[in-house]
Formats: C-alpha cells, structure tokens, sequence
C-alpha cells in the first residue's frame, strides 16, 4: 500500500528528473550517450547494408542478426533522443499519452531482443545438433514465424502497461526519478494499492526475460553436450567458435538485468542514481556492441567491411 496524505489526481504532464542527484553533471553525461548513439545508429545500419547487398549472408544465422539489427536501431531511437533532451536542453516535461507511449515501445523493443535472442540460440542449437538439414529446418517461412511469434509475444505482454497505468487516478507527485517513462518508476509515485501493478511487473520479467535466460541455457547445453560428443579437439573449438558471438552477446544483454534482480533478493540497495545509470546500460550498451561483436568475430562479416575500405582506400 501506497498512503498519500497530500496526493494530486493524475497529471497532464509528468517531469522527467533525468538522472536526480547529478543534474549538475547531466552536460557530462550527454556526451557518452550521444556517442553510444551515434555508434549505434553507424554499425547497426552498417551490419544491414552488409546483409543486404551480399547474397552469401542470406542465410538464418544473418538474418536473425538483420533482425536484431532492425530491433536495436528501434530501441535507442525511442530512448536516446529523450534522454539528449533532458541533458541538453533541459526539457523534462513530457505529456501522459506520451509517456504511456514511451513505456509501451521501450520495454517492447527490449523484450523482442531478448525474443531474437532466444530465437539466435536455437539457431545455433540446430547447426550444432543437425548440420546437413540446417537450411531445411530454418527455411525462410519458419524464420518469418520465429519473428511473428517474438514480436506477439512482446505485444501480448506490454499491452497491459498503459492500460494499468492509465488506471492510476492519483499519485505523490508528478516528478519522475528517471530519464525515462518506466513503468515501475510511475507506479512507485502513484498512491493506493499497487500490489497489482508489482505483480504485473515481475511477471513481464519471468514472461519475458526469464523465460527466455532458461531456454538460452537449456539450448547451450544440448550444444555442449553435442560439442564434447565430437572425437577431435580441432571440430570441437571450430564448433564452439560458431557460438562465439552469439555468447557474447547474451553475457552482455543479460548481465545487468541478473546483477539487479540478485541484487534486490540479497537486499543490496544501489544509491538511486547508479540503479538509474544502470537501468540506461540496459538500453543503450547492446545496441551499440552488439554490431561490433558480430564485425569483429563473424569472418563474413569481417572480410565485407575490409573490402568496403580497401575499395575506399583505393
């Protein structure tokens, strides 16, 4: 229960307070999102142009990363902007439609990146496990059902956050202490019994993000069960090599999500602004390394982007 002694009835515009408790340093902070930004936008768009022009990428492992491209590009986008905004120019002011907007679509984009993901994992799971029929099994329709089902999952399960939100008839203040319109951070203000709303919260983590950690485990098992099964020790690392990227980049989608929600169980409490500056990490840090994770390490990718130079260059 939430108890309001001086409560307000629901806002026409709520404030966004940024990062609170470094207002004085939001200048500083514009910089690195502004270039994470930038970065992201360059190589995410980079990693599309690539798979489109080269017809030898047209196969599942790439065009799920197309897709995860597509996804990235979306969530800083409904993110970035805003938050530049506030660091900028100052303007915290954002109107309540745009607010139940912003957390439907953030969250929305999130949770279908963790979707792809699992869906990047299954991939792998069906290279490792049945290689010769590796096409046959992710044909292009299967691939196009894996998306639709990802992209229902996530509107099935964010739906009902602007619509609980907009029940919310009145609240503590209109301030919010965040960079953003999360979900939880407007419940937290509003007044009354939002025990409701907590278990909506989680049950989108387990729904979503949880769901998703356990058959990404699940399918890296099968994949290392299969792997050590091989008799030679070089089939086995070019095996294993094939999954590189992919771990990499679940380590870094899902690390701050599990250092929270062990955090919160083990009673750990973070000073306000360093849970907010982490909860940004969410949003902002895969998009941009998610491209230079699979530049790097994926040789198709590698070679296209030292022939696009070499041909500058020349």
């Amino acid at each position: 229960m939430t108890s309001c002694n001086n409560s307000i009835p629901q806002p026409l515009i709520f404030v966004l307070a940024g990062i609170p408790g470094l207002e004085s340093s939001h200048g500083w902070f514009s910089v690195p999102f502004f270039l994470v930004f930038v970065i992201t936008i360059i190589g995410n768009a980079t990693i599309l142009c690539i798979i489109r022009v080269e017809k030898s990428l047209h196969e599942p492992m790439f065009l799920l990363l197309a897709m995860l491209s597509v996804v990235d590009l979306s969530l800083v986008s409904v993110t970035v902007p805003r938050m530049l905004g506030i660091f900028w120019m100052n303007v915290k002011e954002i109107s309540f439609n745009a607010c139940l907007t912003q957390m439907f679509f953030i969250p929305f984009f999130y949770v279908m990146e963790s979707g792809i993901l699992l869906a990047m994992a299954f991939d792998r799971f069906v290279a490792i496990w049945f290689p010769l029929r590796y096409t046959t099994i992710l044909a292009n329709n299967i691939l196009v059902k894996m998306a639709l089902a990802v992209l229902a999952r996530a509107v099935a399960v964010l739906t009902p956050a602007p619509i609980l939100a907009k029940r919310l008839e009145s609240f503590q203040t209109h301030i919010i202490a965040y960079s953003y319109c999360a979900y939880m951070a407007v419940v937290q203000i509003a007044c009354g019994d939002v025990s409701n709303h907590i278990v909506y919260g989680l049950m989108v983590i387990v729904a979503s993000v949880g769901f998703d950690l356990f058959f990404i485990i699940l399918s890296y098992g099968l994949i290392l069960r299969a792997v050590f099964q091989i008799p030679s020790w070089e089939a086995r690392g070019k095996a294993l090599s094939t999954c590189g990227s992919h771990l990499c980049v679940i380590a870094l989608f899902y690390s701050p999500v599990v250092f929270s929600v062990l955090a919160q169980i083990l009673g750990y409490h973070m000073a306000p602004h360093l849970q907010i500056i982490i909860d940004n990490l969410y949003f902002l840090v895969p998009p941009m390394v998610n491209p230079l994770i699979y530049g790097a390490r994926t040789k198709q990718m590698r070679e296209r982007v030292l022939r696009i130079f070499h041909c500058r260059r020349n």
